[in-house]
């Protein structure tokens, strides 16, 4: 398909890089991926978002567009004519937003306060609200796919991309922690969707390797000790 010029500022470890990334591909839009350092950030991410300073960010021709969700309905609505990714229906719309928006602001988070959690009674308790939102989802999920494939049904929608980008780190967690995240016999819905989700054409290969990122997860919790210290 025709992309006018389609870049993406990212690394391939980020989840939301991968959200774009899963987009794109269901989208069918060709792309040039340009790896970013954060440690030292490229005159053209600075250029191109330079509020958040962040990735990802998506260059359509000389246009930047920053913030997974935001680039994830932007590619959904200038390339309209490939699979529909948000739902058509406007309450269906407005839930899948709504649940997003609990993903990225109510339950990743608790990831991050891992890396710094002190003691065991603190991991404890934030494994404990990870688990609950995991349960949610798996309500959720019985609920928004009546009885499909996916959040949306038949096909990956906005939902299964915003919640799908976190699996690859779920499992490196898993492991950090020796906690089953995604436990058949308690979600076994969710962890059908996962399943599916994962080797889907459109997914697969984008999702870094659990061993990846769990090298990178014992990174980021050095570094978060290290500065605990000082």
């Amino acid at each position: 398909m025709p992309t006018n010029d389609v870049k993406l500022l990212g690394a391939p470890a980020s989840q939301y890089v991968n959200r774009v990334q899963f987009a794109l591909n269901l989208k069918s839009i060709d792309y040039e991926f340009i790896p970013q350092n954060m440690r030292e950030k490229s005159e053209l991410l600075l250029k191109s978002n330079p509020v958040h300073k962040n990735i990802p960010v998506l260059l359509h021709g000389d246009k930047p567009i920053c913030d997974s969700l935001v680039i994830v309905q932007y590619i959904d609505e200038f390339w309209f004519d490939g699979p529909s990714i948000l739902p058509s229906d406007p309450y269906d719309r407005a839930i899948a937003r709504f649940w997003a928006a609990y993903i990225d602001d109510k339950w990743i988070p608790f990831f991050k306060e891992l890396t710094t959690a002190k003691d065991e009674e603190s991991k404890t308790a934030l494994v404990e609200k990870i688990l609950e939102g995991v349960k949610l989802f798996e309500d959720v999920f019985v609920k928004a796919s009546k009885g499909k494939c996916f959040f949306g049904g038949e096909t990956i929608s906005f939902l299964d991309i915003v919640l799908g980008c976190y699996l690859g780190w779920l499992k490196a967690w898993g492991i950090q922690l020796d906690v089953n995240f995604l436990d058949e016999s308690k979600t076994p819905a969710l962890v059908g969707w996962a399943e599916r989700f994962s080797s889907d054409k459109a997914i697969h290969g984008i999702i870094p390797e659990t061993e990846e990122l769990f090298r990178i997860l014992q990174i980021i919790l050095a570094r978060a000790a290290d500065a605990a210290s000082k």
